[in-house]
Parts: structure tokens; C-alpha cells; sequence
């Protein structure tokens, strides 16, 4: 059979299907009714006005004591018989398109589905429409069922019909709540305050409420620092940080960003709260903003971008790509103008934000580039930015752990800090710096800085290596050597001062001691010290008089060995290291034999 001879049939549209469908998978739930109808009658409006009228109001009557019929009218376009049997019958197809029939961008609604969802609440839609073209009115009838009536209107059912819209549901029992007073005067406001079209809700006692507000985020250029403030108030429930207007003109976006007081959870990203032409489409969309501008909460009215078929999100295309670009840019020039014109509040802002800034900036090179030059870290000389640091120490190096750093600091000269690099994401941010500084960073080894420290003097390396034999044998059984360097301050008698290997066994040890047992053994025979096994260095000051008169002890002193030992527990206690049960045996064995000496008492030897 040829193509000629075959017969064209239009597909079947099983209405209670499709609203089965806009119910659970496009719709958020059924009061988005409200929402569609408000729109409906706005764009009604809007097409009016291109043909000259200069009203426009939307007037709701809820369901009531004296009626059980909710009441949505419009004196905008209306419509005729023609217009009633197209477009109300015809799912998907809108009067919201230009002459090429593509959707217009400036109505709310475009995808002509909106009408279907008043069936979520209701079984019948009746509509009563009179065109401000000419012609008479018409009463639409469609029902739950797929079918539909249209009715001309005349004499005096006619004379009642001003020129506009009027659509009328008698909602299910079960869905009555969310045609009262109550739920009217609440959705209403919530999705339509800022629309520009009056809008009455209808009371019980026959007073007319206007929900309309003037919004300050539409035009926030034109409003006082305290107008946006006093706004953000009211979204954040709190004080905002700060308020940041918005504008990306070749979108027709315009809006305020709000800095919150308090860090969110890391990897949280705030949700925005948009409009389209004024018509709330969400509370929360998390799309908006760059992956980076966790720590502001927005608010924006849109005309160019484009809502999805539900009208709750957008959809994500180069208009939204290049509004998030121009956001983005709006937020960088804000810190960029703190770091330049108000260090302070910079400053505030950075201890608010600090980690959740540090774990997004360790993988967004946007955010990177734009804030690791104001995020401050410790060094052993204290407190720095890192524009601050690659200025001064372009070849910077690092301690990767929190007991790292406690050990090297007091080795680091001042010319050359250390910087604590062992909170969390600040490893991987000082070797991102490379990229955006002018500066090389490299980890800190303990044995170079060591081998900076000043040797003594040539004239007494006699007796500096005897000290350093007899220190070593006085520290064998700890798994410590001991070496002898001059260094500042010289009240400092000790440090200790080790490498990863020799902490990852020390952390190992300390869990064998603790887990006893089978683990235990297993654990303690993986770490049994070998003769060639890395140990910690004590590092012993000669500008201290106490080693001093250490190294100048006769070989056969009594009390070197127990000195020697206590200054090793007292170097780790000053470095924050965990003691061992070896190192709290030696320090009690130790101070034992100080007392004794210290009494005229032999070792071992009691007083009567």
C-alpha cells in the first residue's frame, strides 16, 4: 500500500491519564492549580495591553460559606468561540506564541497545559470568556472525563460576562481545603505578591484583600543598603552578612544575593529563590548559582530564561549557563572589592566561610583563583595570607601534619617559616597556590632544617661528640638518637624531632598497645625495632647551659643518664607527642633516680 492510500489517524488523549501524569511526575502536587490560573490570567492581561488597554486585575473568590465554588477572573484578551473550541480542547496548544508559533517569552505560560491542572482538585472546569475583539460570550464546559461542551451565550447570561475570563471549580471534598480563604490567601501571596497585575482576594464578609508587594530585588540598584537588608531579613530568618545586588542584563535577570551569617555544611550549595516575571517558579532552585556561591542565598526575577512544562525549575541551556557566569562575576567583584577597599570585613567574611571555601576551591579552579590569595594560614612565624607569603618567601615549605609542624616550627628560622599545612584542605590548597602565585611550595623535611641549624663551634666539637655518644647510649632502649645543634631560643634545652615513617610506626605501636591480643601481637611483631630502623632524634641546644653543664659531667656521672632521658620526655611532652609506655617507664625510672641523688642515696638504696 502506498503512501497516498494510507489513512491518517489523530492519536487518542485519555485526559485522566494525562492528569494522573501532571499530578505525580511534572506537577509538584495540586496546589500549583492556583498558580496556573494566576498565570493563565496574567499573560490574559498582558496580550490586552499590547493592544492598548492600560488596566488589569485578577480578582480570586474562594470557596466559602455562600459558595461552594472557587471563582478566578481576569479582564484581560478573552476569547472567542473560535479561540474556545482551539485552545481550551487542545492539549499543549497556547495563544502564548508568536506569528512562528514558537513560545513567547514574555507570558508566564507557554506550553498549554496549564488549565488541566484545576482537574487535580476538581471533576468539571467551567469557563465563561468574553474577547475584547468583539463577539459573544462563551461558556466552556470540560470534564474529567475527556469531554468538553461549548455554549454560546446570549440575552441576559450574556449581559453578565464582561470582556475577560472567568473560570470556575467546584473542587472534590477531599480537595477543598486548598480552595478556602485560608489556602487561597496563602498560595496567592506566596506565588503571585510581586506579579505586575493587581490581584484581590474576595473575603468571606465580601472585603477585598490586595496581596500585591513591591519588590525591592526587581530594581536593587535603585534601593537603600537597609531596603535589601530588611528583605533578606525575612528570607534568611537572620541578620544577612551582607547584601550584594545582581543584574545580567542580556537575560533580563535582576536580583540580590544575600551573604549568610553562618557556614553551611560543607558541599551544601543554597538554593535561590526565583521569579519569572514576578510569578514565583521556585523557592529553592539550586541551578542558579556557580557550584562555588555556597555562601550566598538569592533571590532573582527573570524574563529570559526558560521554565520547564511544570514551571518549577528551569531549563538548562546557554540562557541559564550565562546567568550563572554573570552571577558568579557579580559575587567575585564583591570579594575582590572587600579584599581591596575593606580587609576587615574580608577578614570577618573569610572566618565565617573559611572551610567551606578551602574544600570547594581545592577542586574549582574559579574559586581558586579568586580566593587562595586571601585565605591565611599558620606559620611558625605566625599568622599570613598567602599573597602575603609568596611576596615575602616565594620558595615556602610545609609541614603536612599538625605534629609536623610542632616539631619543626622551633627549627624554622625566621626568614624561612614553616606553614602548618595539617588542617584539613589546606595541603592540597598550598599546592594549588602554584598555579595562581608566584611562588614554589614543597614539603619540609626535619633533617635539612636540622642541617641548617648552626654547628658548634670547631674549637669544642670534643666535646659535643662525646655528649652526642653518651646521649645516645642514655636514649638506646627509646629508639632515640641524639644530636647536638645551637639554636634560638637558648632556654629551650631540647627538641624532638622525627620523620612519617618514624610517626606511622610510633601510631602503630601505640594501637598494638592498646588492642593486646591477637592484633596486638600481629601488630607489635610488624614494628619490632631493627638495629637500621629510623628512630626520632633528640636535638640537644649547646646554647642551653643546662646541656652545657651536661656535656661538661664527668664520664661517669650518675645523674647524665636520668638527665638526659627526662629532657627526651620533656621534649615530647613540648612537641605535643603521645609518650609510649617505654617513654612513661623511663620518665618515672628517671625521676626516681634524680630524687635519690638528690638525697645522697645510691640507686636501689633506701633511707632508714
Amino acid at each position: 500500500m502506498s503512501e497516498q492510500q494510507m489513512e491518517s489517524t489523530p492519536f487518542q488523549v485519555h485526559l485522566r491519564g494525562v492528569v494522573e501524569l501532571l499530578s505525580r511526575s511534572i506537577y509538584s502536587g495540586p496546589a500549583v492549580y492556583l498558580r496556573e490560573l494566576i498565570q493563565n490570567a496574567a499573560d490574559a492581561i498582558a496580550a490586552r495591553r499590547d493592544e492598548g488597554y492600560t488596566g488589569g486585575l485578577i480578582t480570586i473568590t474562594p470557596v466559602g460559606p455562600r459558595s461552594r465554588e472557587l471563582i478566578v477572573s481576569d479582564n484581560g484578551i478573552g476569547l472567542d468561540r473560535g479561540e474556545v473550541a482551539e485552545l481550551l480542547a487542545t492539549v499543549g496548544r497556547s495563544s502564548k506564541r508568536d506569528l512562528l508559533d514558537m513560545p513567547r517569552s514574555d507570558r508566564l505560560g507557554q506550553f498549554g497545559i496549564g488549565l488541566l491542572s484545576c482537574f487535580m482538585i476538581a471533576d468539571e472546569i467551567r469557563v465563561l470568556t468574553r474577547s475584547a475583539r468583539g463577539g459573544d460570550p462563551v461558556e466552556w464546559l470540560g470534564r474529567a472525563d475527556g469531554t468538553f461542551s461549548v455554549r454560546p451565550l446570549s440575552g441576559p447570561e450574556a449581559d453578565a460576562v464582561p470582556v475577560g475570563t472567568q473560570v470556575v471549580l467546584a473542587p472534590r471534598a477531599d480537595d477543598a481545603p486548598l480552595a478556602s480563604e485560608e489556602s487561597v490567601l496563602s498560595l496567592a501571596r506566596d506565588y503571585a505578591e510581586y506579579l505586575p497585575v493587581q490581584i484581590d482576594v474576595i473575603r468571606a464578609d465580601g472585603r477585598a484583600t490586595r496581596i500585591n508587594e513591591t519588590p525591592v530585588f526587581v530594581d536593587p540598584q535603585r534601593r537603600t543598603a537597609e531596603e535589601l537588608l530588611d528583605y533578606g531579613r525575612e528570607l534568611l530568618g537572620t541578620e544577612p552578612f551582607e547584601a550584594i545586588p545582581l543584574a545580567v542584563p542580556v537575560t533580563g535577570t535582576t536580583g540580590v544575593a544575600y551573604v549568610l551569617p553562618y557556614a553551611p555544611p560543607p558541599g551544601a550549595r543554597q538554593a535561590s529563590r526565583v521569579y519569572l516575571g514576578g510569578m514565583l517558579l521556585s523557592p529553592a532552585l539550586d541551578e542558579l548559582l556557580p557550584e562555588w556561591g555556597f555562601f550566598v542565598r538569592c533571590v532573582v526575577n527573570t524574563t529570559g530564561l526558560h521554565p520547564t512544562a511544570s514551571r518549577e525549575a528551569l531549563i538548562d541551556d546557554s540562557a541559564l549557563e550565562e546567568t550563572r557566569d554573570g552571577l558568579g562575576a557579580a559575587l567575585r567583584h564583591w570579594v575582590l572589592q572587600l579584599a581591596a577597599t575593606r580587609p576587615a570585613t574580608l577578614n570577618r567574611f573569610l572566618a565565617v566561610h573559611h572551610l567551606g571555601l578551602r574544600s570547594v576551591a581545592v577542586h574549582d579552579d574559579e574559586l581558586a583563583a579568586l580566593i587562595l590569595p586571601h585565605l591565611r594560614f599558620e606559620t611558625s612565624a605566625g599568622t599570613a595570607t598567602l599573597r602575603e607569603l609568596a611576596a615575602a618567601h616565594p620558595h615556602l615549605r610545609y609541614a603536612a601534619t599538625v605534629d609536623e609542624f610542632r616539631q619543626l616550627a622551633p627549627l624554622a628560622r625566621p626568614d624561612a617559616p614553616i606553614v602548618n599545612a595539617g588542617h584539613v584542605y589546606d595541603e592540597p590548597l598550598l599546592r594549588r597556590a602554584q598555579e595562581f602565585l608566584e611562588m614554589v611550595v614543597e614539603r619540609a623535611d626535619a633533617s635539612e632544617l636540622m642541617d641548617a641549624l648552626a654547628e658548634p663551634p670547631l674549637a669544642e666539637r670534643e666535646a659535643v661528640t662525646r655528649l652526642e655518644r653518651r646521649a645516645d647510649a642514655a636514649l638506646a632502649d627509646l629508639q632515640c638518637a641524639a644530636t647536638v645543634r645551637g639554636f634560638a631560643p637558648p632556654e629551650v634545652p631540647a627538641l624532638y624531632v622525627t620523620d612519617q615513617d618514624v610517626l606511622g610506626a610510633q601510631r602503630r605501636r601505640d594501637v598494638a598497645e592498646g588492642a593486646g591480643g591477637l592484633w596486638g601481637g600481629l601488630l607489635s611483631r610488624l614494628d619490632s625495632p631493627a638495629a637500621d630502623a629510623p628512630r626520632g632524634k633528640l636535638c640537644l641546644n649547646w646554647n642551653n647551659r643546662l646541656v652545657r653543664t651536661l656535656a661538661g659531667q664527668e664520664q661517669e656521672g650518675a645523674g647524665f643518664t636520668p638527665a638526659v632521658r627526662v629532657l627526651y620526655v620533656q621534649a615530647l611532652l613540648a612537641g605535643q607527642h603521645a609518650l609510649t609506655r617505654a617513654d612513661r617507664g623511663a620518665l618515672t625510672e628517671a625521676m626516681g633516680r634524680i630524687v635519690h641523688l638528690a638525697v645522697g642515696l645510691e640507686p636501689g638504696e633506701t633511707s632508714a
